[in-house]
This record gives C-alpha cells, sequence and structure tokens, in this order.
C-alpha cells in the first residue's frame, strides 16, 4: 500500500512538472514569482517520491511532507489572489493576478498546482500514518 501510495504521488509530480513546464516552454506562458515557488516545492518531490517509490522508503514523508505542505500554502495563497485581483494584490512580483489559461471555466494554472500538491499532500499524510502504525 506504502509503495503504491508512493507511486502515485510520484505520478502527480512528475504531471505537475511536465505541466508547468508546458506551460512555460511549450505555450509560452511566463511565471510569475509564485509561479517559480511552487516549481521550487514541485520540482524536487518528482526525485524524492520516484526513490521512495522505487525503495518502498516509507519515511520519506518527513522530506516530502513539508515541500508539499508549503506548497499548498503557496498555491492557495497564488489561488487567492488570482481569484480576487481587486481587493488582494500580490507582494511577491508581477503577474502572480494574471490568469493566462483556463479550462471548465474553472481550472486555472494555480488552481491545478493547488490540487497537486493537495493530492501529493493527502498521500505523504497517509504514508505517514500506515508508516507509524506499522513502527508502533
Amino acid at each position: 500500500m506504502i509503495r503504491r501510495t508512493l507511486l502515485g504521488c510520484t505520478l502527480v509530480a512528475v504531471v505537475a512538472t511536465l505541466g508547468s513546464l508546458y506551460f512555460s516552454e511549450v505555450a509560452g506562458f511566463p511565471p510569475c514569482d509564485l509561479c517559480w515557488y511552487q516549481r521550487v516545492l514541485m520540482y524536487p518531490l518528482v526525485v524524492v517520491l520516484g526513490v521512495a517509490a522505487y525503495e518502498g522508503a516509507a519515511g520519506v514523508w518527513k522530506t516530502g511532507l513539508p515541500l508539499s505542505t508549503l506548497g499548498v500554502l503557496v498555491a492557495a495563497y497564488h489561488t487567492m489572489i488570482q481569484a480576487s485581483p481587486d481587493t488582494v494584490t500580490c507582494t511577491v512580483g508581477g503577474g502572480c493576478t494574471a490568469t493566462y489559461w483556463e479550462a471548465l471555466g474553472v481550472l486555472t494554472i494555480p488552481r491545478i498546482s493547488l490540487g497537486a500538491f493537495v493530492l501529493i499532500t493527502a498521500g505523504l499524510v497517509l504514508v505517514a500514518y500506515l508508516d507509524r502504525q506499522h513502527n508502533n
């Protein structure tokens, strides 16, 4: 169960990483500062979770959970300022309130990032729970 959960988290991180690279390198959307912070938190998860899934290392939650939790916070803030650009201003850098891409009327790049970080965080919380159950 732990290995499959880690594999699922790895796949989410890989898709999020490839998606961010597609949006910036292929579609030509310039990443804002908050996007860069989310990338800094997501990209290492591909390697960290991938190695842990391969090795079956349940203790990876101690490394991955801080990264994914911070990612949830940054992506939630980015989603909030994008949703209400008139009431909240971006104090980090330019372009954070811009909506370059939207699907189904609700999906934007920060919202997809938030979803990815939430999925990874939930998976790592499950791994932490299973790891602690196994060690007790």
